[in-house]
């Protein structure tokens, strides 16, 4: 039986490499840990390749080494290693010594020279050795049982290969290296010898420097660029060619500890990982080892209440208020986590099955000052869902759930859902009974919808909204994160009871054994989740403020709206997706004739050999694996320079995108007990704090275009009703003139000027009344484009001017308006000093790179702190008009109803005799959401459709 091969990880090669290669990532306070994620990633793969091989992972160690003595200049070019990359050295080392692999690093050698030690060891043991490496140094140690691979590039070097990438062979590599020298580790080589012409002397003359040097005589006759120089050029420099031979040389002989036997990786030591991984955000690692880390028992009780949460078998005894423990993790560390393990509460879950258990919940209901909630349902949707069950926590480690509709063979009996509802409902109702939930919305539309209806009242809290306000994005705010984040918890996880893909259950369907304990242990999260996070944000009085007053009372707003939905003209949308699909056909000929060939349209790769090797357009830009890109903004830029079949590509895309997410999809997401079509808002996605849509997304219909417009022709009002559109006016140019207390800006506003126009008058030095379209259009590109942080060469290629005509109107600009200078001065300053900024009413956005070493990273994170503070203050801003415009209709009881939010927009349905009454109090509970130093301006618009109200 052979031997399984040496595994030997160049570790510092990887390290640079990752750092250099891959994208930048960092944790929520700004700590960088991509290069980490890079390297433990490809030393995970390799363990997965070779499961069986001894492995070691080599670094550099600290200080000099031997081939600093032989010339100080080594390496002397080379920068010192970046602190972004420095602070993540300590970290990587820690983690491959909790997964397990031997981890070396020598004094006074390099890994290379550790490597070679071992590899020349193995191989005349007659061991294979593979060697990780992105290194081309190493290429030197390949031999019949030495082989290279870069884990990076997929790169596989033997003998053969060698030959083939380098030209000689692995005995030729380091005369190879000798002669042209090496400008990242500073080895000189011969001057005016490059990559061609050590290859040109090394295969001309048959042999490596010292059969070189014995030859100088043949070397004019090469055929090599040069040559009749060069034996003079040689003899000048032979002694430094021969130094570069000693400083390129791989060391075979270094003195180690450890035998190739004992390099056999050990177990992962799983608490030092969580640690690890807790530190670094690795969350899906951090969940992974949690789960390996968990051991749950079932709680000791009577052999026939009692059934293992973990065994395989099914339950034989009845099920008569089952009881369970969920034990937390034995070894639980989080980077945010108040709750370690051993002070984190054991789950005393129970299964209501009996009328005196759910009454003895009751009461425990009754009595608690707060209750946690949550419901088990058949889909995601929460319009269309049928309730399954609810499951409550009153204290933390203490929950119950209460199946009221599972339907799998062999349930146990359950209670009465309709009973059970009746008998919650005071409770649910009560405004004063204070109630937690995670993403709560949802269950309130499912109570809402429920056979007996709960209109669930006195929601004081919401962990997913608790988690976003505290800092939007340090996490996702889903349960499963916010518990592993949090209270260094892993849930168990849906698709662990339900399995994945087509034959995953519905909840209904899952027994109650694993059903309860999940049921239960939501509750139970949500509780111990508020009491962590309330405690964080009691610390900071302003972002509590914007969950109380606007996020909680925004929930049962949005859930209103979402119950609502809004009607769609199923038969118009038909029509225009058959004209739309005309046009895509007529496009297509279009495409078909201008390439003189048919192609698939939505092919990258036919769609590249005609745009680049048929037609000959320029490459504007490459794809990760070197292929002239087709991407839209690629085709974006060659539609700007006249080129045709970019031009009609870029009208098919939209065209067809168009038609498959709105003009096909709408008319299938008509809820058939509705007959409406009901989005989902959702509060905790969007960083600024703004609102966005799912399902379908309504944030994004494409207004611009006929087309687009035509789509919102299909949102109609029924008969009776119009469709009122409400709108603010320029709102985050009159936060900007707020937030900078530009004169300029502020005295436009109160006159109720064209900003726009009033902007193009100051910039280009005409009066008001001169301004030309084109001046007003350039000038409305500048007063949006600087919001979000645009260049003069972005506004130069919008506008049409080149960059330095549209630097000297950004220059202009501020000139005029020096107070939106000093504003975004100011914030960037601000932003840097603390971390965050803040919108008006002390909302918070984090910036973890905004001192980041990266220029790129830094510069984004500073456009983002100038546009936060105006985006999240108009977010702000609607949200508060939304609970006042709701609070009112509710009030008043008038017929009419907010149906769409849409950015700055709130569109409502309204019977036709109170269309007058409506629009007037629209505009003032809007105009009053905010005070600012210039005022709101709201414009209303009425309609049979949205466009038209629009």
């Amino acid at each position: 039986m052979s031997q399984t091969p040496l595994v030997l990880v160049d570790g510092s090669s990887y390290l640079y490499r990752a750092f250099h290669a891959l994208p930048p990532m960092t944790t929520s306070k700004g700590v960088p840990t991509g290069a980490v994620k890079g390297v433990l990633n490809m030393l995970k793969s390799l363990r997965k390749q070779y499961p069986d091989s001894p492995f070691a992972v080599i670094f550099d160690a600290k200080g000099g080494t031997f081939r600093d003595e032989m010339f100080a200049e080594y390496k002397a070019n080379r920068p010192s290693m970046p602190d972004d990359l420095r602070v993540q050295v300590e970290p990587l080392h820690a983690s491959v010594k909790a997964l397990g692999f031997p981890l070396l690093c020598v004094e006074g050698v390099e890994a290379d020279d550790v490597i070679g030690t071992l590899a020349r060891k193995a191989a005349a043991e007659g061991r294979d050795v593979v060697i990780s490496t992105g290194d081309k140094d190493m290429a030197q140690l390949v031999c019949e049982h030495v082989t290279l691979v870069n884990t990076m590039t997929g790169s596989v070097y033997d003998i053969a290969g060698v030959i083939e990438k380098f030209g000689v062979g692995p005995e030729l590599i380091i005369d190879y290296l000798a002669l042209m020298g090496d400008k990242v580790d500073n080895i000189p080589g011969v001057p005016g010898v490059g990559e061609k012409t050590a290859l040109g002397l090394l295969v001309g003359v048959g042999g490596g420097l010292d059969v070189i040097y014995a030859n100088l005589d043949k070397v004019p006759s090469l055929p090599i660029r040069g040559a009749k120089t060069l034996p003079a050029k040689l003899e000048e420099h032979r002694d430094m060619a021969y130094l570069s031979y000693k400083l390129a040389t791989i060391k075979l002989d270094v003195e180690l500890s450890v035998e190739i036997d004992d390099l056999h990786p050990g177990e992962e030591d799983l608490p030092a990982l969580a640690e690890l991984y807790a530190m670094l955000e690795f969350k899906s690692w951090l969940d992974a080892v949690q789960r390996k880390n968990k051991a749950p028992a079932a709680k000791a009780a009577p052999a026939d209440s009692v059934v293992d949460l973990f065994s395989d078998a099914p339950a034989t005894a009845p099920l008569t208020g089952v009881a369970y423990e969920q034990s937390a993790p034995a070894e639980t560390v989080a980077a945010d986590a108040d709750v370690t393990a051993d002070e984190a509460p054991a789950g005393d879950y129970q299964i209501i099955l009996e009328q005196a258990d759910f009454d003895r919940w009751l009461e425990k209901l009754n009595k608690a000052d707060l209750i946690a909630f949550d419901t088990e349902t058949t889909s995601v949707d929460a319009q269309q869902a049928q309730l399954v069950g609810l499951s409550f926590a009153v204290k933390a480690g203490e929950a119950a759930y209460i199946p009221v509709a599972h339907s799998y063979m062999g349930v146990p009996t359950q209670l009465d859902r309709d009973k059970v509802l009746k008998a919650l409902k005071p409770i649910l109702e009560d405004p004063k009974k204070a109630k937690v939930g995670q993403n709560a919305k949802y269950d309130i539309n499912i109570l809402a919808n429920a056979s007996t209806p709960i209109s669930v009242q006195g929601v004081a809290f919401d962990t997913m909204l608790e988690s976003y306000v505290l800092d939007s994005t340090a996490t996702r705010h889903d349960m499963d994160s916010l518990a592993l984040k949090y209270l260094g918890h892993s849930n168990i996880r849906f698709e662990d009871i339900a399995g994945k893909g087509a034959k995953q259950l519905t909840f209904d369907q899952i027994s109650l054994e694993q059903a309860g304990p999940y049921a239960a242990e939501d509750a139970d999260v949500t509780l111990r989740l508020h009491n962590t996070l309330w405690q964080k944000l009691e610390a900071v009085p302003s972002v509590a403020k914007v969950l109380q007053e606007i996020e909680i009372p925004l929930v049962p707003v949005l859930a209103r709206i979402e119950r609502q939905g809004a009607y769609v003209d199923a038969k118009l949308l038909g029509e225009q997706s058959q004209e739309l699909g005309e046009k895509l056909v007529a496009l297509e000929r279009e495409a078909f004739a201008i390439a003189g060939e048919e192609f698939n349209l939505a092919s990258p790769k036919q769609l590249g050999v005609i745009l680049y090797e048929k037609l000959g357009y320029p490459i504007i830009s490459k794809t990760a694996k070197g292929q002239a890109s087709t991407a839209e903004a690629v085709l974006a830029e060659l539609a700007e320079q006249d080129y045709e079949l970019p031009k009609v590509l870029m009208q098919y895309r939209s065209l067809s995108k168009l038609k498959s997410t709105y003009t096909d999809r709408l008319p299938e997401q008509i809820n058939p007990r509705t007959g409406r079509i009901h989005t989902s808002y959702h509060q905790a996605v969007a960083a600024t704090g703004r609102l966005s849509s799912s399902d379908p997304n309504l944030q994004n219909i494409p207004i611009r275009s006929a087309e687009g417009r035509r789509i919102r022709q299909a949102f109609v009002a029924p008969k009776g009703y119009k469709l009122l559109a409400a709108d603010y006016s320029q709102i985050e140019l009159r936060i900007m003139a707020h937030l900078a207390q530009d004169a300029g800006l502020l005295d436009a506003f109160r006159h109720d000027l064209d900003v726009h126009r009033a902007t193009a008058a100051e910039v280009f030095g005409v009066e008001l009344d001169q301004v030309s379209t084109d001046q007003r259009r350039s000038a409305k590109a500048i007063n949006f484009g600087l919001i979000y942080g645009m260049s003069a060469f972005g506004l130069a290629k919008q506008i049409g001017v080149d960059r330095k005509q549209s630097q000297a109107y950004i220059d202009r600009y501020f000139a005029r308006y020096p107070g939106v200078l000093a504003y975004m001065e100011r914030t960037r300053e601000q932003a840097g000093e603390q971390g965050y900024v803040e919108t008006l009413f002390g909302r918070r956005l984090y910036l973890p790179e905004i001192n980041a070493k990266n220029g790129a990273l830094r510069k984004g994170a500073e456009r983002t702190a100038i546009n936060a503070p105006m985006q999240g203050t108009a977010a702000d801003i609607i949200k508060r008009a939304m609970i006042a415009v709701d609070n009112w209709l509710v009030e008043s009881g008038l017929d009419a109803r907010v149906i769409l939010q849409v950015h700055d927009e709130l569109v409502l349905e309204v019977r036709e005799d109170l269309v007058e009454q409506v629009t007037e109090q629209i505009k003032q509970k809007m105009a009053a959401a905010a005070e600012l130093d210039v005022p709101l301006l709201v414009e209303v618009g009425v309609g049979n459709n949205w466009d038209e109200a629009h």
